[in-house]
């Protein structure tokens, strides 16, 4: 019989430290566009999600920038399912992540596992990690909850077993969703039922992705004989990169010259998006020389998959070193969603759902000879160890179970979909979100939401989270306009696209505030977007001034909420200041950070950078002998290599080369 149980998996991990205080306020810098020369050529439907209503801002989520890049064991609480044929390993405070995938008759791991929890800058909001199968919900890129919790139980299965369920509210699109876990008795294959829900009274965007890591010495297998392939003219990343892009059909499985479905004949990273014809069944393998490997299956409403390659380039072996330890082996992604590609967003109707069952497991058959055959081949395996019309079969049972209420709690998430139950009184069967899950980030909103007013922060604590869906703001508009709530209101306005507003509300905050750094961050950041360079320069000093005199007077310096808000503003400030050509500034904010925090690879970068502005350029040059590395380095961000270039006509040293496209493109 299943089985669900506890189990403590130690790693070497690097913390992930706290959240960067600050609220981005800034657009994203992934938002995607589709170059016009290639709408003409797009599906209809394909058009239409392209441009349906694209993330524009990480509100109200917070930048997850603390972490570090050493590593000491650490124990992580994992659940355990497992029958007689498999042993799924799952990660709760990690975003419900699947670690591991193990086939017990063959004592294979279908999974790439990685040895180590390094978090890295890939999530929406930062903090990410390698490996396992991951559950993307909120928008294009990896989901905000890659490194946060996630609600867990144990529930009746379809077959009467015990199913694994786990849930939580996406805050970007403030959608509530499940997936469910389960492995009927002797079954070799893992079942996933997946539910996203609307309670709004208006449609919502969604976007679901599961990403699967395999090891990249495979053949990439699905039923498709083309796929989209988005380009740019430095090249394609795993993450969209903020520059226009294009998008083309490119046949399957040779481009190029090149046979693309072997992860490894790829020099430069790509993501491939498969165009599955409507009327085959949903698949993708990856199988390795043997014949040997994993296959996720599903009903047909999740119809997009993709192969995701780093490449075999200095940039992409860099990177895969980055995310893991040298010498463990490459990974590629294997993926499944809504859509055909990641730049897609889907319309759910006010007050449904959307719905479906996903299936992995082992999968052997040759991968070598002409595709067709190949895919015939696989696809009859397939078929032999999971008809489609058990697929169809399972997804129908689980849906009788998906609004059952779970038993026996075993990990909890936030709070933040209790509040929202208590603001609307919503009613989600088998998704609770108990009272008792409110915490200490929820505590003023639930302040707001009881008795019509924000408490201002005790002992000159800097702000927490901004809440700013529609709702909220409407609370904050119509509380006491103090300090706080005005500081808060601003933001709500700012991320609904009011600007001017929401600067009306930062500078009447600013006229009574004690703690005038978080409003003048604020109006700081609107100067830039609009431009006035000098005027946010002398914001972010006096900001940074403020937020000085406040630190001394209201926390002891060992604080780390302290800590971690005087090294983000500092690092704000410094760029604004040098963007301004206010070098003396900029080294006086920077005297002034703590030595802990100028000691780490980000703010080594940013020393190099002001010795650089002061015309120091071999002490610039220095830094880079004595190394550093930046911990949060952006896939596609070129800083490190364009300061590099403005010190040494020399190559860009291996360790700094991240480059995720040729020179000269």
């Amino acid at each position: 019989m299943t089985t669900i149980r506890r189990e403590v998996l130690t790693l070497p991990a690097a913390p992930l430290g706290p959240d960067n205080p600050l609220p981005p306020l800034r657009p994203l810098d992934e938002a995607h566009r589709i170059d016009d020369r290639d709408r003409a050529g797009l599906p209809r439907d394909m058009a239409r999600q392209i441009d349906y209503e694209p993330l524009r801002s990480l509100l109200p989520a917070q930048v997850r920038d603390g972490y570090g890049r050493g590593r000491e064991p650490r124990a992580l609480d994992a659940l355990v399912i497992e029958n007689d044929r498999l042993r799924a390993t799952v990660l709760p405070a990690l975003g419900g992540r699947i670690a591991s995938l193990h086939h017990k008759p063959t004592d294979r791991e279908l999974l790439y596992v990685n040895p180590v929890l390094q978090p890295a800058n890939f999530a929406l909001n930062g903090a990410w990690f390698s490996g396992g199968i991951e559950w993307n919900i909120g928008a294009t890129g990896h989901t905000t909850l890659s490194c946060s919790p996630v609600q867990a139980a144990c529930v009746p299965a379809p077959d009467g077993g015990r199913m694994l369920r786990l849930w939580e509210w996406e805050r970007l699109r403030d959608l509530p969703f499940q997936v469910d876990l389960w492995l009927p008795e002797g079954s070799d294959f893992l079942y996933v039922g997946a539910r996203i829900r609307n309670p709004h009274e208006r449609p919502a965007p969604t976007y679901w992705w599961s990403n699967i890591a395999v090891p990249e010495n495979r053949r990439v297998l699905a039923p498709a004989d083309e796929a989209w392939l988005p380009h740019s003219p430095k090249g394609v990343g795993g993450t969209p990169i903020g520059y226009e892009r294009r998008l083309r059909r490119v046949p399957v499985p040779e481009y190029g010259g090149v046979d693309r479905t072997y992860p490894l004949n790829s020099t430069y990273a790509a993501d491939y998006f498969y165009e599955v014809p409507d009327d085959r069944r949903r698949w993708i393998a990856a199988l390795d020389e043997d014949g040997h490997g994993l296959v996720q299956t599903s009903t047909d409403l999740l119809r997009g998959r993709k192969l995701f390659v780093w490449g075999t380039g200095p940039g992409g072996r860099r990177w895969q070193e980055w995310l893991t330890e040298p010498g463990t082996g490459g990974y590629c992604e294997i993926q499944a969603g809504l859509v055909r590609t990641q730049l897609e967003h889907v319309k759910l109707e006010a007050e449904s759902e959307v719905s479906w069952l996903e299936a992995y497991g082992p999968l052997t058959a040759s991968p070598e000879g002409d595709w067709h055959t190949v895919l015939r081949r696989a696809e009859d395996r397939l078929e032999a160890a999971l008809p489609r019309a058990d697929v169809d079969a399972a997804y129908d049972a689980w849906r009788a179970c998906a609004d059952t209420e779970p038993g026996e709690r075993l990990a909890t998430g936030s709070g933040w979909g209790a509040l929202e139950v208590l603001r609307t009184g919503w009613k989600l069967p088998g998704t609770p979100f108990a009272e008792d899950t409110l915490g200490e980030e929820q505590r003023p909103w639930l302040h707001l939401l009881r008795a019509g007013s924000l408490p201002e922060p005790e002992h000159h604590e800097p702000p927490g989270g901004t809440l700013v869906a529609r709702p909220w703001r409407d609370m904050l508009e119509t509380a006491a306009a103090t300090p706080s709530a005005e500081y808060h209101l601003g933001v709500a306005q700012w991320h609904g696209g009011d600007r001017a507003q929401a600067v009306r509300s930062w500078e009447r905050g600013l006229k009574s505030a004690t703690d005038r750094w978080p409003l003048l961050r604020c109006l700081a950041v609107a100067d830039q977007e609009d431009g006035h360079g000098e005027r946010a320069a002398d914001r972010y000093a006096e900001a940074f001034d403020d937020l000085c005199a406040r630190r001394t007077d209201g926390a002891e310096k060992g604080d780390g909420r302290w800590v971690a808000v005087t090294a983000a503003l500092g690092r704000e400030a410094i760029g604004a200041l040098l963007a301004a050509g206010r070098g003396a500034d900029a080294r006086t904010v920077w005297d002034r950070l703590d030595p802990a925090t100028r000691a780490r690879g980000r703010y080594r970068l940013i020393e190099a950078e002001l010795l650089a502005a002061e015309g120091r350029s071999e002490d610039a040059r220095a830094v880079f002998d004595e190394g550093f590395e930046v911990a949060d380095l952006r896939e596609g961000a070129d800083g490190i290599g364009l300061l590099w270039a403005r010190l040494d006509d020399a190559p860009l040293p291996a360790r700094y080369d991240f480059r995720m496209w040729p020179d000269g493109e």
